[in-house]
């Protein structure tokens, strides 16, 4: 959690702790555990502490999360760069949401969208929700390369 503007509460860190607890409460009450969330004071006007550590904020000895492995920084950076991906399952059924459709001639039609789970290759059979339709894989392709199949993540 980036605490921003920090600069205009002349870096208070009463301040600071009093919106940790804050939000503190309500990652609990959504179901996280707040100890694997940092919280890291910033102002974005400034660019203090987002990149490296800012010299406005001295009480400020970091931020630690509790995941897998314990991580500790100082920065927003190094917050952002701790997040752990997210699980991406391909041994669960396909769910690709279509994101757009495209009708090219001499080609056919394209929908595109990103693999949430499962896997997608060519000469699948597939079928498209709620209309019902189904029809098979001819290719798959990222960014104009043609793919072996599409896996979680993949647009």
């Amino acid at each position: 959690v980036a605490i921003n503007k920090m600069d205009t509460t002349k870096w208070s860190e009463e301040r600071f702790l009093e919106i940790i607890k804050e939000t503190s409460n309500f990652i609990k009450k959504v179901g996280y555990n707040p100890k694997t969330v940092p919280f890291v004071p910033i102002s974005g006007f400034n660019g203090d502490n987002m990149i490296d550590d800012s010299p406005n904020c001295p009480w400020y000895k970091g931020w630690e999360k509790e995941t897998k492995t314990k991580t500790t920084g100082k920065t927003l950076l190094q917050a952002i760069d701790a997040i752990d991906p997210p699980a991406r399952p391909t041994d669960k059924p396909l769910r690709l949401p279509l994101q757009d459709v495209y009708k090219i001639g001499g080609i056919g039609t394209v929908p595109v969208g990103r693999v949430e789970t499962g896997v997608i290759k060519a000469g699948m059979v597939v079928t498209f929700a709620p209309a019902g339709v189904t029809t098979e894989v001819k290719s798959v392709e990222m960014h104009h390369e043609q793919l072996v199949e599409g896996l979680p993540g993949d647009n």
